[in-house]
């Protein structure tokens, strides 16, 4: 690379990086003031407190690192202007296209590391955020789903109940659904379901299993029994942030695992998979976008470029978040929310991108 790319890579980077190393500590004691009274009032250990704000960290980084990377771009390339440097940069003969080529190189390596953390270290850093969020702040809250839970457990067979409890890992009015090619071949029903850990076993309390016969069915009574049964108790009722808990590998595994059992949230689990990809290409767009805007001399200055930037940074974070919300709340394709806003700042990229060449 020439002089001029890694000028303008390293302050692509550089102010990215100064962007990020500025605004994260803000989060922290934003929170932290919110949330003092809580940690003290529950008496939660130093080293959990620094343990969450680490994760809270990575977790805060990569949830508005789009803004953060195109207001940095935006900041940079309008003092470019400013200063005349952009066209002296141009007059020396060099395109627009040419000029560019730092910035796409940039935009190459944020997606790489952004893919790097959405995929592995972001999993990991949300579970020990959400897991102390539940535990501290939002405690009697419930992170899983425990009314009316209705699974498919595998290609044969349905479970039902009308109440879970996790924490003692207990189910009250359960039944289970055996089927082959279609017809049900035996009911098991229980007033009480319990699991036993030291031997992964279940009792199962006013037990009645129906055995469906061509002429008469059979039933079996019993007051409690202990048995084996084909699911895993914790596995019935996820977490609700099970996905973004998951690395790549794992979250599309657990995807396809829910889509046999029936699951409900299925577009929320889908979501967060395809997220995985949008938001870093994500840097790209963005990139182009800020260019196309801060590269022109203006009248308002490196404030007329913010304040534009500022505008078209939360239009793609609203519509993201629109959209989201209505693939999960609705049959509408999970992908296409996702990749929606990526589609259309893409094609508002390339309109401003063309505009700012000529």
């Amino acid at each position: 690379m020439k002089i001029i790319d890694w000028y303008i890579l390293k302050r692509y980077l550089a102010t990215f990086v100064a962007l990020l190393l500025m605004f994260i500590p803000i989060g922290i004691i934003v929170n932290l003031s919110e949330k003092i009274d809580e940690i003290t009032e529950n008496e939660v250990p130093l080293e959990e407190v620094l343990v969450f704000y680490g994760n809270f960290t990575i977790y805060f980084a990569n949830l508005l690192f789009p803004i953060f990377l195109f207001l940095s771009i935006i900041w940079f390339t309008s003092k470019l202007a400013n200063n005349t440097e952009i066209i002296a940069i141009l007059s020396s003969g060099i395109s627009f296209w040419r000029f560019l080529r730092p910035y796409i190189i940039g935009a190459t390596l944020v997606c790489g590391v952004a893919l790097i953390f959405t995929m592995y270290l972001v999993p990991n850093a949300s579970q020990g955020f959400n897991e102390f969020k539940y535990q501290y702040f939002k405690r009697g809250k419930q992170s899983q789903q425990t009314q009316n839970v209705y699974r498919q457990v595998n290609d044969e067979e349905f479970i039902f109940a009308t109440n879970f409890q996790p924490s003692t890992r207990t189910a009250r009015n359960f039944t289970l659904e055996h089927f082959e090619n279609n017809e049900m071949k035996f009911k098991i029903s229980a007033s009480r379901l319990k699991f036993n850990p030291e031997d992964s076993t279940y009792t199962l309390s006013n037990f009645e299993k129906r055995i469906i016969q061509d002429r008469e069915d059979i039933i079996l009574r019993k007051s409690s029994i202990d048995t084996v049964l084909p699911f895993e108790f914790d596995e019935l009722t996820p977490v609700e942030y099970i996905a973004e808990t998951l690395d790549y590998g794992e979250l599309k595994e657990f995807i396809e695992i829910e889509k046999r059992r029936g699951s409900a949230n299925i577009s929320s689990y889908q979501i967060v998979a395809y997220k995985r990809w949008s938001v870093p290409v994500s840097a790209f767009i963005l990139t182009i976008i800020a260019v196309s805007v801060s590269a022109m001399k203006r009248r308002g200055g490196m404030g007329a470029n913010l304040a534009i930037g500022i505008v078209i940074a939360f239009g793609y974070i609203f519509l993201d978040k629109v959209f989201g919300t209505i693939a999960e709340k609705s049959t509408f394709s999970p992908l296409l929310a996702v990749w929606f806003s990526n589609i259309l700042f893409g094609i508002l990229a390339i309109y401003l991108l063309f505009k700012s060449k000529r």
